[in-house]
């Protein structure tokens, strides 16, 4: 048949031809490796026919055959170059900005190292705050205020009238006042130990300790506070302020009369 006839003699001459690469290496003796006809390829793949390409693939593996094909491909040699880093050379160079990115009004030229606030109170690195140790270490500050004190009484007694007595009449108040706050905070302190003590002891008899609440815990401290009072013979003048302050404070929820 004619057909037959063609397809047979197409075959023939299929198996017959050979890539040029190929057919030197056969003639110089050597044996067909595929990395070696992948080397000899590389440039005549542009050059060969259909047919030589699917001979060249069988023979060299569809994988090898693919990044032969990719490596020659116009698209691979005509890729963009890498972008270059950003970096300078010289740290002291002004840095090039790209022009497609819009520049900052406020931007940093020179490299500044931030400050970092560190809070004593709050920083672990200061300890734990420790009352009773805290006011015995800094027990020489009672002394120094209360020299502190004595001098601006001086001071007071020889500036009588003018501005200078009213500042100083304002820093003894303000001593006085800051004596007066540290003196309920020992207070507070011994109450609190004392209660630590009785609950500790409370435990090693076998009972239950009680912990008392806040409620309970400041009245226990008004009652202590009202038994110094009474021993220094200021309960009165204590009693008295408290009622004009608390008169004073009902005063104002009172309505207004209308005349």
């Amino acid at each position: 048949m004619p057909g037959a006839n063609y397809r047979a003699g197409s075959g023939a001459g299929a198996g017959a031809r050979r890539p040029r690469g190929a057919r030197d290496r056969e003639e110089d003796g050597g044996g067909l490796e595929p990395a070696a006809v992948a080397r000899d390829l590389l440039r005549g793949t542009s050059n060969m026919s259909f047919e030589e390409l699917l001979e060249l693939q069988s023979q060299v593996g569809t994988k090898t055959y693919k990044q032969l094909v990719a490596g020659n491909s116009p698209k691979k040699q005509g890729s963009r170059p890498p972008i270059q880093n950003a970096c300078v050379a010289d740290k002291h160079r002004p840095l090039e900005m790209s022009a497609k990115i819009r520049v900052p009004f406020l931007r940093q030229v020179v490299p500044i190292s931030k400050k970092v606030a560190r809070d004593p109170r709050f920083d672990d690195l200061s300890g734990e705050y420790n009352p009773e140790v805290f006011d015995k270490t800094y027990q020489f500050l009672n002394d120094i205020r209360a020299k502190e004190k004595e001098l601006v009484k001086k001071q007071l007694k020889k500036h009588r009238s003018g501005e200078e007595h009213e500042k100083l009449q304002q820093l003894l108040q303000r001593m006085e006042q800051q004596e007066m706050a540290q003196q309920e905070r020992k207070q507070q302190q011994e109450l609190h130990l004392a209660l630590k003590q009785e609950r500790r002891a409370q435990a090693q008899q076998g009972h239950r300790p009680y912990f008392l609440k806040k409620s309970e815990q400041r009245q226990l401290a008004l009652a202590e506070k009202f038994k110094e009072l009474k021993r220094s013979k200021k309960l009165e003048n204590f009693l008295s302020r408290k009622r004009r302050r608390n008169a004073g404070k009902d005063r104002r929820h009172l309505p207004l009369s209308k005349e």
